[in-house]
C-alpha cells in the first residue's frame, strides 16, 4: 500500500494529474498495485491502477456499485436526488440484470448500425455548416454536437432542449470551485427537464426509445414496436424513479463519453501525422483504430466506485468492507505489462483487450454507440477536411477539471 497526496490536494485535483494524468499513473502503477488516496471531495479512497488487477476488480461480484455497502465518510460519487439516482451505476444484480435487459436490446450492434446512416448525415450537416477552409473549435462546432444529437433523436428529446442538456452536463462533470451551487441548480433543472419530457411522452408516444421505456413502465412491460421491452409482464416493470434514471443516463452518458473519445482521438492524430497520414491512405482501418483511441487516451481516467461487501484483497492489499475503491482504467490501459510500448499511439497495434469500456457485467451499455459514432466522426472529418490542423501549442490545450471524465475543454484547428 502506498500513500500519494500530491495526486489530490485538499478535496481537489492537482494540476498534476489535469495536465499530465498518464506520467502521474505511470509512477503510481510501478511503485505498488494499491494506493491510499484522497477522493475528489476529501474523503479517503483506495486506488488500483494496474491492469491485471484493475480488470480483476471490475468483474469481481465482491465489489459493489450500491452505494448502501459504502460506509459512512467515504467517497460515493454523485450526490443525486433517487429520481436520478436509481440508474445502473448504482445497482447490483438483481436490479441490475433486470434493467440492463429491458434497454440493452436498445444497443446491440445491429441495431445500432441502423444508425450508421443517420450519424453520418448529421456529421455531414455539421461539417457543411463549418465550410471548405477556415478556423474553429472542434469540440464546440462538431466533437460535441454530433453526439447530443444521436442520443437525443434516439431518445427522442425535443431540439430545443439540447443546448441546456450539454451545459448542465458539463456542470455536473467538472463543477467550478468558484460556484458551488451551479451542480446543485444543473441537478434541479435536469430533474424538471425529465419530469415534464416522461409527462409528455406519456400524452403522446412516439417512436422512441423513451416512449418505449415508458410502455414498459406503464403496461406491465409491453412495447409498442419492440425496441425494448420485458419477458416477464409485471416482474420486470420499471419503477418511476428507474425509468427517470435511466433516461437520465442514457442521455448524460451518451452525450459524455462520446464527446471526449472524438475530440481526443482527433487529438492523437493531429499529434501523430504519420499515423494520420496511414488512416487516410487506409480508411477501412477505421473501426480497429478506434480500439487505440479508446485504449490510449480514453474518456474515463476512473470506473465508477465499488464498495466491497467483504474484506477484498487486491494485489497485496486488503481493502475493508465498505471503503471506496476506485479503479484507473487509465493506468489500466497504459500497462506495459499488457500493452508493450504502451505510452505509444500507434494504430497498427493489437489494442483489443482494453479495459477503456470497463468489463464484466457493467461492460458499457452504449459501446456499440460510441464506436460506431467515433468511427464514423473521424472518417467523415478525414474526407471533408484534408488539410485539418491544431491551431496553436499543444501545450496550450485546457483539459477539464475532472477525474470523472478525461476530455478537452476547446480544440482550436485551422483546414
Amino acid at each position: 500500500m502506498s500513500t500519494d497526496q500530491d495526486l489530490l490536494a485538499d478535496g481537489r485535483l492537482t494540476d498534476g494529474l489535469l495536465a499530465h494524468p498518464y506520467a502521474v499513473y505511470d509512477r503510481l502503477r510501478d511503485s505498488a498495485p494499491v494506493h491510499r488516496v484522497t477522493g475528489p471531495d476529501g474523503s479517503p479512497a483506495w486506488l488500483v491502477t494496474r491492469y491485471d488487477d484493475v480488470r480483476e476488480a471490475l468483474a469481481n461480484p465482491l465489489l459493489s456499485l450500491d452505494k448502501r455497502h459504502a460506509l459512512p465518510g467515504g467517497y460515493k460519487g454523485f450526490a443525486l436526488p433517487p429520481a436520478l439516482d436509481a440508474n445502473l451505476l448504482n445497482m447490483d444484480p438483481p436490479d441490475h440484470t433486470r434493467i440492463r435487459r429491458l434497454v440493452g436490446r436498445a444497443f446491440t450492434t445491429r441495431r445500432v448500425e441502423q444508425l450508421r446512416a443517420p450519424i453520418r448525415r448529421t456529421a455531414d450537416h455539421l461539417l457543411d455548416a463549418l465550410g471548405v477552409h477556415g478556423d474553429t473549435d472542434l469540440i464546440a462546432a462538431y466533437a460535441a454536437p454530433l453526439p447530443i444529437t444521436v442520443i437525443c433523436d434516439l431518445l427522442g428529446v425535443p431540439d430545443g432542449h439540447r443546448r441546456d442538456f450539454r451545459a448542465w452536463t458539463d456542470v455536473l462533470v467538472a463543477p467550478d470551485p468558484a460556484r458551488p451551487q451551479a451542480a446543485k441548480e444543473a441537478v434541479v433543472a435536469m430533474l424538471g427537464f425529465f419530469t415534464q419530457l416522461l409527462a409528455a411522452k406519456r400524452k403522446e408516444p412516439a417512436d422512441d426509445l423513451l416512449s418505449d421505456l415508458i410502455a414498459v413502465r406503464d403496461e406491465s412491460g409491453s412495447t409498442g414496436n419492440g425496441r425494448v421491452g420485458s419477458d416477464r409482464a409485471g416482474s420486470d416493470r420499471l419503477s418511476e424513479d428507474e425509468l427517470m434514471s435511466l433516461a437520465f443516463l442514457i442521455l448524460f452518458a451518451g452525450y459524455e463519453n462520446t464527446v471526449q473519445l472524438i475530440g481526443t482521438a482527433v487529438l492523437a492524430l493531429l499529434q501523430h501525422p504519420d499515423q494520420l497520414a496511414a488512416l487516410r491512405a487506409d480508411p477501412s482501418r477505421l473501426p480497429a483504430a478506434v480500439e487505440e483511441f479508446v485504449r490510449y487516451d480514453g474518456p474515463a481516467l476512473l470506473a465508477i466506485r465499488r464498495f466491497p461487501r467483504e474484506d477484498v484483497t487486491i494485489g497485496d492489499v486488503t481493502v475493508p468492507a465498505g471503503e471506496t475503491v476506485l479503479l484507473s482504467l487509465a493506468a489500466a490501459n497504459r500497462d506495459p505489462r499488457r500493452f508493450p510500448d504502451a505510452d505509444r499511439f500507434d494504430l497498427g497495434r493489437d489494442a483489443t483487450g482494453h479495459l477503456a469500456l470497463g468489463h464484466g457485467i457493467h461492460y458499457c451499455l452504449g459501446a456499440p454507440l460510441a464506436r460506431l459514432e467515433t468511427e464514423i466522426a473521424l472518417a467523415a472529418l478525414l474526407e471533408r477536411l484534408p488539410d485539418l490542423k491544431l491551431d496553436g501549442d499543444p501545450g496550450d490545450l485546457r483539459w477539464r477539471p475532472s477525474l470523472r471524465a478525461r476530455g478537452l475543454l476547446a480544440l482550436p484547428v485551422t483546414y
